[in-house]
């Protein structure tokens, strides 16, 4: 038997419960629970609203797509959203906008759209239209002109791929939903900017930064910092002052030349050629 996947009934729930503003009265402003649909009635055959035991032959929501025939299980994929009207950061908002905001970020290609295989909609009420990724469809039943229909590829139903973000975002965009990324961002400032001037125990270990002055150990990143440009300096003035010495000496360095010299590693390094002359003056200084 077909059923509703668990990802579209998180996205019913998400839109019910911020679209809904009376759940207790049924308001034509609101969106209704019966207006929220994922599985189609018992008499319905083939498409997206269909598992595998009601697809029919040559499906489109199965055959032309991979992503859908690899996906294809008892799982419905596609949603339905009737009509609503709610205001919001000073403006009305209703089924004819939030359709086509959504359209919008299909054709942009936005990376949380990228699941949904089709939107068939009303920009005004009176005109239906179908934006469908694998533009192979460009029209609607009349049904549309009251609901909105989102198609999902049956991969990502099979998956269980999240499919909130986008509806989400279109509720924060509106100022129904605070925006959650805010916070968290604010947060992450927060971590960095403590982390740079006072440090934590996520920081490692302290350092002096004034080697001995006035300021407090600390394992921020600015302490760190000026630890570090204190043995820099230091390290600097170091090779100054040796960049001034002289370590040359000569008297030395023959010494320790002479050292390693012995009677026969001279005799072997003088060419045969001189080898005569060099007795012969050996000689002479011997017995003047």
């Amino acid at each position: 038997m077909t059923r509703a996947p668990e990802n579209l009934l998180t996205v019913r729930r998400l839109l019910l419960d911020h679209l809904d503003l009376d759940p207790d009265t049924s308001r034509s402003q609101d969106l209704e629970p019966a207006e929220v649909g994922i599985v189609g009635d018992s008499a319905h055959r083939g498409g997206y609203h269909c598992g595998s035991d009601r697809v029919v032959t040559n499906d489109y929501s199965v055959v032309e797509s991979p992503r859908d025939s690899s996906g294809l299980t008892l799982d419905a994929a596609a949603l339905d959203v009737g009509l609503f009207q709610v205001s919001a950061g000073g403006r009305t908002h209703d089924l004819r906008t939030f359709s086509t905001w959504c359209v919008a970020q299909c054709v942009a290609d936005t990376p949380d759209t990228r699941d949904i295989r089709e939107i068939i909609y009303s920009p005004d009420g009176a005109v239906v239209r179908r934006w469908d990724r694998l533009r192979r469809r460009s029209s609607g039943d009349d049904s549309h002109l009251w609901h909105t229909h989102f198609s999902f590829f049956r991969d990502s139903i099979k998956a269980n791929r999240d499919q909130t973000p986008l509806f989400r975002r279109y509720l924060t965009t509106i100022g129904l939903l605070e925006d959650d990324m805010s916070a968290q961002a604010e947060s992450q400032i927060n971590s960095i900017f403590t982390g740079m001037f006072y440090g934590g125990s996520s920081m490692g270990r302290s350092v002096d930064p004034d080697a001995g002055g006035p300021a407090t150990a600390s394992n921020s990143l600015v302490a760190k910092l000026d630890y570090t440009m204190q043995r820099l300096d230091a390290v600097a003035a170091q090779l100054t002052a040796l960049s001034g010495r002289d370590f040359t000496d000569e008297q030395a360095i023959v010494a320790g030349v002479l050292a390693t010299l012995t009677p026969e590693k001279i005799a072997a390094a003088i060419p045969p050629t001189m080898a005569q002359q060099v007795a012969d003056e050996l000689a002479r200084r011997l017995t003047a």
